[in-house]
């Protein structure tokens, strides 16, 4: 449309473009406002020393040590949304934390991109922010790299209410300390996460599932044999002496790979892998709690009461058993990750335990209490999510 203003002048308005940069600057206003009313409420919190329980869209509720809510305030980190800038050419992304990840992950797909690190969502209501305090990897980790390596750059509030930002937008940046790195898995015990800057990389172009019969220690073997050879191996599960694996790639690549490996093609390969990185396979579903083993990946089979899946080329180990005798189980289970080079999290439990995490030494404690102090001085951000001590 064209407004004539004087003689020999005119104005073009295109309505369209300017209803867009209208729209554009009220998401932005309405973003800050979301942001200052997560200030107020944070200031409020550490004035009167009042816990706050961070939320997003409550899908890992589930994961970390039970929290008495009573006399906590329930702070909605899921109010923040929305993609801020993404250059598929790049390869690099930054979001609010309150997006929802399947949002994110739709985007990328357009641009036939992906999150490397394939994180798990446990339900549509799982957010962006969610993902990167829960610090949790999918099947492709071990082949890929975990969620903070995936990390270039956060914003966050720390406990008195300071508006922080860390690391940066581009993969090559070395300025300063990796404060980024340290908050990814930290379980909102920090800070509440404004916004994260993320690398990703491209889909596969091709991928084949395989499956083979073999018994444990059998699988355990390969899987470490694999892992030091050229193979385009992008995730492994080894379950009822059935192990299976993925083949991520050019075409020729995993083709020449099937040939060279063997196996059964399995037609429904990219729902198993879901069913394991969203855990409905029914190995999780048996009711049973379930301990999340991390170990040495060529650690012999291990003696326990109980079903055991694995995965990450036989660096995680799932364990799921009865939970009748909760401390006698805890300790023997925690034994024998200690003796194989590792650790143990009680990741979903149909009991109670005073710690889900691997209790740390006490030399670590006081290096964690000394963190948390410096982001969260008053200790109101997830009091004892973590550990007890925090």
């Amino acid at each position: 449309m064209c407004i004539k203003i004087k003689k020999n002048f005119q104005i073009y308005l295109d309505f369209e473009e300017l209803a867009g940069q209208i729209k554009t600057t009220l998401k932005i206003k309405s973003m800050q406002n979301i942001i200052g009313q997560y200030t107020n409420t944070i200031c409020t919190a550490a004035k009167s020393k009042t816990p706050l329980f961070i939320r997003g869209g409550g899908s890992k509720d589930f994961y970390g040590n039970t929290m008495n809510k009573d006399g906590h305030n329930i702070l909605n980190a899921a109010a923040y949304t929305g993609i801020i800038d993404y250059d598929p050419t790049e390869l690099v992304v930054t979001a609010r934390a309150g997006t929802p990840l399947a949002d994110l992950e739709s985007e990328l797909q357009k641009q036939n991109q992906m999150l490397g690190f394939e994180p798990p969502h446990f339900g549509p209501e799982a957010t962006l922010g969610g993902c990167i305090a829960s610090g949790l990897s999918g099947p492709r980790r071990v082949y890929a790299g975990a969620t903070r390596d995936f990390v270039l750059g956060i914003r966050m509030l720390d406990g008195n209410g300071s508006n922080l930002n860390f690391g940066g937008k581009v993969i090559k940046n070395v300025a300063g300390y990796d404060i980024s790195r340290l908050i990814t898995g930290s379980m909102g015990t920090l800070g509440l996460l404004l916004e994260v800057s993320i690398k990703v990389l491209p889909i596969p172009p091709f991928e084949l599932t395989l499956r083979m019969q073999m018994k444990e220690a059998e699988a355990i073997e390969k899987m470490n044999q694999w892992a030091g050879k050229p193979l385009p191996i992008s995730a492994t599960c080894f379950y009822e002496n059935n192990l299976t694996l993925r083949l991520s790639g050019a075409e020729s690549a995993v083709h020449a790979a099937h040939a060279k490996l063997g196996g059964e093609l399995i037609s429904d390969g990219s729902i198993f892998w879901s069913s394991i990185r969203e855990q409905t396979h029914p190995f999780f579903q048996s009711g049973s709690s379930l301990w999340r083993l991390s170990l040495k990946s060529n650690s012999p089979p291990l003696k326990l009461l109980g079903q055991q899946l694995i995965e990450w080329g036989g660096a995680l180990r799932w364990l799921a058993c009865s939970g009748e005798y909760m401390d006698t189980e805890e300790n023997i289970i925690r034994s024998e990750s200690i003796l194989a080079g590792g650790n143990a999290t009680l990741f979903r439990s149909n009991g109670r335990s005073d710690s889900v995490f691997h209790p740390p030494g006490p030399q670590m404690i006081k290096i964690y209490q000394r963190i948390k102090e410096k982001f969260d001085p008053v200790g109101i951000f997830n009091p004892g999510r973590m550990f007890r001590e925090l």
